[in-house]
């Protein structure tokens, strides 16, 4: 059943509830309630605890696109699995058909972002019937945790073991932690200091950013640790078996998911392109425009292949 819709700027989300196989209700989301958008539908498979802020060209009405997506287990109003560790890139995977049979998608473009390129990777592999193409943001087909910290060049072997343990790490302090985060003051101040940390680089929409970050802090610490520490344990996806066409777009500085990873990636599959921008792991966020023609350009060619 549908919910009253929110309002985000520049653009109105519905929210529903959909139940996943093992029976797990997950809050899903479209940025067309009202069926008023002119073009086809997309799969976005988001960042790990992520939201639809953090997709600003997304939620202009005139995007040329309707996204259906969903929030991740035991964030954004989604329940906890019964079983805490049935949150991992499987469970992803069942979750986004879950949300294409829910809104009688056959077949679509996917995209993904950070973890969710995990996901549609492994979607594509086990369900290629379902997937018609690839834009892969900011994200790696499987074991996320090594290509970590990549502008540092750190082998893959030391990048895995410096990133899970840090995160087990944080998410044993993660109760006494989350008080605090769910708490802090997020503004156009926050933003600039998090624009020129780095970790980000400057955003297209500073409020919309601040708005995104305070959604991501209502997850408990340890709660979105323990699912990251999950997901760290999806192996790399076989590329050979990925035969639709693959976009991939990295931020050249991002540490969260190595550019260098990502074009080596592009070339494993039979029909990869590799885009990179002068962005973080918030390219979408730094770079909407730049993103959203990428898929825009993919929905075509899909469409024109089609045709042919």
């Amino acid at each position: 059943m549908q919910s009253t819709a929110h309002t985000a700027p520049a653009a109105t989300i519905a929210f529903r509830d959909v139940l996943s196989d093992d029976g797990t209700r997950l809050r899903a989301w479209t940025n067309d309630p009202e069926g008023r958008i002119e073009g086809p539908t997309v799969l976005l498979c988001n960042g790990l605890g992520t939201n639809p802020l953090v997709w600003p060209a997304l939620l202009e009405p005139d995007c040329g696109v309707r996204v259906v997506s969903w929030n991740h287990r035991g964030t954004g109003g989604s329940d906890r699995p019964a079983d805490p560790d049935a949150c991992g890139v499987d469970e992803l995977v069942e979750d986004a058909l879950s949300v294409m049979d829910h809104f009688g998608l056959d077949r679509v473009v996917v995209m993904g972002w950070s973890i969710g390129v995990n996901t549609m990777f492994q979607l594509a592999v086990d369900h290629p019937e379902r997937v018609s193409a690839l834009l892969a943001v900011a994200g790696v087909p499987g074991d996320s945790f090594s290509t970590m910290l990549g502008p540092l060049r750190l082998p893959r072997v030391a990048a895995r073991a410096v990133t899970v343990n840090l995160s087990k790490v944080v998410r044993l302090a993660g109760r006494a932690i989350t008080p605090v985060t769910t708490r802090l003051p997020i503004g156009d101040k926050t933003v600039a200091v998090l624009s020129h940390s780095g970790f980000m680089f400057p955003v297209a929409d500073a409020q919309l950013t601040a708005a995104a970050v305070k959604q991501f802090l209502s997850t408990p610490i340890d709660w979105y640790f323990h699912m990251a520490l999950t997901t760290a344990q999806h192996r790399r996806v076989p590329l050979s078996r990925v035969d639709v066409p693959c976009v991939f777009v990295a931020g050249r500085w991002d540490v969260l998911a190595g550019a260098r990873h990502m074009a080596t990636a592009a070339e494993r599959v039979a029909d990869g392109t590799y885009v990179e921008l002068s962005g973080s792991h918030f390219v979408q966020m730094e770079h909407p425009d730049e993103v959203h023609r990428q898929l825009l350009d993919l929905v075509v060619r899909v469409s024109d292949e089609k045709v042919a």
